[in-house]
């Protein structure tokens, strides 16, 4: 049966398309095409997909509740992977009702066209690790049983509350859903406002790099193909009826800013220069996912580590700019 993608023209929804269709799916990707970032990005991961058979794209907004249930109900849907959201810490301090309308509203239109969807199988959704708050790091993983109740940006607290309204809808109505707390994703077809994105334009433009928190934050940074596998590790294995699973998919092996910019130096082949600049509002100073329930239930396990998935980034970079 088909299956919808929300947010198939952005960096994740556009990679598990593809995994998708590489086995035999048929796919329907939903999109709004935002100028959030480059439009023209989104276009071109876009037509990668559109030039494959069993894909169709659908322009519309997921907030637009009577026309997302109108795809569910007229094309049979039964599995849905909502990735669709406003993403971004910093730039929800400077428009917050992008997300009210994006992660709230979206995510609500989303609920109810599954709800009313005939024997609807599985919702698989995007959250992500911002919603554990600014956690000091210590020496084990972050865990899906800890308490989310400290947002320290408008994006967390509207992730945290996705999470709670698929818990009130799966219990309400029943339908299995699965919650992926994401932690930093990374690789080609990224996004150009992601720290490892926005450091390779200004190293190979010559310009400066803006380091903030004095370089002592950490990341659990995640290549794309690993997240990958996870979500569709998860899609796979449903929860039972009026459960919402909730699980971190991350790589387990948080590295630091300055040790992610040297590596990013090494695949560029050139040396950044270094400003360096106090916290941001809304940052968290490091992220660590303990995914051994991931593992238990699909058995995930990330492959690719920081150096060869930065390389591999630099590669692309280099030959989706020289195109254009």
């Amino acid at each position: 049966m088909t299956i919808i993608v929300t947010g198939a023209a952005g960096f994740v929804g556009h990679s598990v398309a593809h995994r998708l269709l590489d086995r035999g799916e048929s796919v329907i990707g939903v999109d709004n095409f935002n100028s959030y970032y480059d439009p023209a990005l989104k276009d071109a991961r876009a037509a990668t997909l559109i030039a494959r058979p069993g894909f169709r794209m659908e322009r519309m907004d997921i907030s637009d509740a009577p026309r997302m249930a109108a795809l569910v109900r007229d094309n049979g849907i039964r599995r849905i992977v909502h990735l669709a959201a406003q993403a971004g810490v910093r730039y929800s301090l400077e428009n917050p009702f992008a997300y009210e309308k994006s992660n709230l509203a979206g995510h609500l239109s989303v609920l109810e066209a599954c709800r009313h969807a005939e024997g609807f199988a599985h919702l698989v959704y995007a959250s992500s690790s911002s919603v554990y708050g600014d956690k000091p790091l210590g020496g084990e993983g972050f865990t899906e049983d800890e308490p989310a109740a400290s947002p320290v940006s408008l994006y967390a607290a509207t992730k945290r509350a996705c999470e709670l309204m698929s818990a009130a809808y799966a219990n309400l109505y029943g339908f299995p859903q699965t919650g992926l707390r994401f932690f930093t994703v990374y690789g080609p077809w990224g996004r150009p406002d992601m720290a490892y994105f926005s450091f390779t334009q200004k190293i190979m433009a010559g310009e400066p790099i803006e380091v903030y928190g004095e370089g002592k934050m950490a990341r659990d940074f995640t290549y794309i193909d690993d997240i990958v596998d996870g979500i569709i590790g998860a899609l796979d294995n449903p929860p039972p009826a009026r459960e919402n699973r909730i699980l971190n998919i991350g790589d387990s092996h948080p590295v630091g800013l300055m040790e992610m910019i040297s590596t990013l130096e090494k695949a560029l082949g050139k040396q950044a220069e270094k400003i360096m600049r106090p916290m941001q509002p809304g940052d968290v100073t490091a992220t660590y996912a303990d995914v051994s329930k991931l593992h238990a239930l699909t058995g995930y396990r990330p492959r690719v580590m920081l150096e060869e998935g930065l390389q591999r980034f630099a590669d692309w970079y280099r030959d989706y700019y020289a195109a254009r």
